[in-house]
């Protein structure tokens, strides 16, 4: 049980990770996009780069969190010997 607990640990850092990374990095383009803000063409072109930026790294971010989900259930089947 203890096994399983260390990975649920480790499962729950790495999700708090990606997430303040992903929180993080949309702060930055946030600030970047309101410096641009007053240049019209360089603020339009910002403004779609970091929309398209910010659905991708949704996505993956998503997509890492499903992962460790995984990890931790199959850790899960494996102590507790569960055949779902």
């Amino acid at each position: 049980m203890s096994d399983y607990r260390d990975i649920q640990s480790a499962v729950r850092v790495e999700k708090f990770r990606i997430w303040f990374a992903w929180l993080s990095g949309n702060f930055i383009m946030l600030i970047i996009a309101g410096g641009t803000r007053n240049i019209h063409v360089v603020s339009t072109i910002t403004q779609i780069l970091f929309t398209v930026v910010f659905i991708l790294l949704t996505f993956i971010a998503i997509r890492m969190s499903n992962a460790l989900n995984r990890k931790a259930l199959a850790a899960r089947r494996e102590v507790l010997g569960d055949d779902l």
